[in-house]
């Protein structure tokens, strides 16, 4: 196995070795489920979907974890503005979230843990954390102690005296240091709320994700993932509370994907530039949205604008047409005996793909081979004959590398009616006998009805615009 992958916490590419052969336990952050995803939401869904998707390519059974956060402070704020229940509102939006991404081709986790779903295992978490020591009781209020854990900010290369200085004591908050950080909230008077041993009250945020993970992969899982902004604290805390806990490493790997930038300024409610995943999937195919995201490495950051979505649809219909282009012409091939150079081309290009993402998952590489891919495909069909074999390779591998991205070349066609396929031979007749202004009706008459032909060497081909 060869697959490399960049880990925070020790800042440097590792060899990607799962505690069990052949299997990978896999844990990724999801959101707060109060509203629409944005899509700096939809990047680490893509991001790590794909990730995914390739350890399953190598044959590994992927246990992939995927929680949603379905009650704290933003969900109550909605539940007010809105006057409705905090789950009727946690429900609309998780089936959003699942509509958005499902769009995006993310497929569904293996599991999808709710925090309302698991609050005795979160309340018996915490409890342990009371009893070992790191974490006290006040008011109703239970907090973590940062200090009493060795190692405290050790993903976030950060030491405890740094961590303190920017830290402080909110009006309302009976913690004992700045740095300590909530477990358990004490409900106030109207607020959504279950019983426990200190009273009416909720989980805080952070542990949420450690109890979850602990219940479905156990104390020690393979990698754990999420969006940049979650380094600090909300993973910081995460292995504090699962090491303090359980006694044992908690992830082996963590990955971090990069933030979204919108027209080169990073995309923040407070600047008002953000742009919700549900309304770019009215405007943009929602496949180009994924190959877009992909082709920039996911640690870097990204930049959007419609300008760049524009090019990535551009560059998408490349891989496509040359995909239809194969198509089309694998009517006319022949059974051609000599073709070893070009299959072994595309042996290359393949094995390439597949180097480019060993290396941490570097999938704005692996879509430069799909271009070379292209790039010979449309050569190869400059040929007078071409073999059967050679189209079907180039074929296969187009759809077999894009599918390993969560792209897919091969959709269902509809069935054009009786009257269409008419027009469509009308014109090919036309244009036979130099009926040239007859031949330009038809087009433009089947444009109307969103039927766009193209004429290419090999002949005639149709698209719905």
């Amino acid at each position: 196995m060869t697959i490399q992958i960049y880990n925070t916490l020790k800042r440097q590419k590792e060899l990607f070795e799962p505690m069990e052969k052949g299997k990978v336990k896999m844990y990724v952050c999801g959101p707060t489920v109060y509203n629409y995803i944005h899509i700096g939401n939809a990047r680490p869904a893509i991001v790590f979907d794909t990730v995914r998707r390739y350890f399953e390519h190598k044959g590994f059974e992927v246990d992939y974890v995927l929680n949603f956060t379905d009650v704290d402070d933003k969900l109550i704020k909605a539940a007010n503005e809105l006057n409705e229940e905090v789950p009727a509102i946690a429900d609309r939006f998780i089936q959003a979230y699942k509509e958005d991404v499902g769009a995006f081709g993310v497929k569904e986790a293996v599991h999808h843990p709710r925090v309302t779903e698991n609050m005795d295992e979160i309340i018996a978490f915490i409890e342990a954390l009371i009893e070992k020591g790191y974490a006290y009781e006040a008011g109703g209020d239970v907090y973590f102690k940062p200090r009493n854990f060795e190692g405290y900010g050790k993903l976030s290369h950060q030491s405890i005296d740094e961590l303190r200085s920017g830290a402080r004591i909110q009006v309302g908050e009976k913690k004992e240091d700045p740095l300590d950080f909530t477990l358990w909230k004490q409900a106030k008077p109207g607020e959504i709320s279950w019983e426990s041993p200190w009273g009416e009250g909720r989980p805080g945020w952070h542990i949420e994700c450690s109890a979850m993970a602990k219940k479905y992969l156990g104390d020690t899982i393979d990698i754990h993932a999420g969006g940049q902004d979650l380094t600090f604290p909300h993973h910081e805390n995460e292995i504090a509370q699962s090491e303090a806990n359980n006694g044992k490493s908690f992830a082996r790997y963590w990955m971090h994907n990069g933030y979204i930038n919108i027209e080169n300024e990073k995309m923040s409610k407070s600047l008002g530039n953000f742009v919700l995943a549900h309304d770019l999937i009215k405007k943009h195919d929602p496949q180009v949205i994924r190959f877009f995201m992909l082709s920039v490495h996911y640690r870097h950051p990204i930049n959007f604008s419609d300008d760049l979505l524009e090019g990535a649809k551009n560059s998408f219909d490349r891989i496509k047409n040359a995909y239809e282009n194969l198509q089309h012409r694998k009517a006319t091939s022949m059974d051609l005996k000599d073709h070893s150079d070009w299959m072994e081309k595309v042996e290359t290009h393949k094995a390439q793909f597949e180097k480019e993402m060993d290396d941490d998952f570097n999938t704005a590489n692996a879509i430069s081979v799909l271009f070379d891919l292209t790039k010979d495909a449309n050569v190869y069909l400059q040929e007078k004959q071409t073999s059967s074999a050679v189209i079907e390779a180039f074929e296969k591998a187009l759809v077999s590398l894009t599918g390993i991205l969560g792209i897919e070349l091969v959709q269902e066609q509809e069935l054009l009616d009786e009257e269409i396929e008419s027009l469509i031979q009308q014109r090919i007749d036309a244009r036979k006998n130099r009926n040239f202004e007859l031949a330009d009706q038809i087009r433009d008459d089947l444009k109307e009805r969103n039927i766009i032909l193209e004429d290419t060497p090999q002949g005639t081909r149709w698209k719905r615009g």
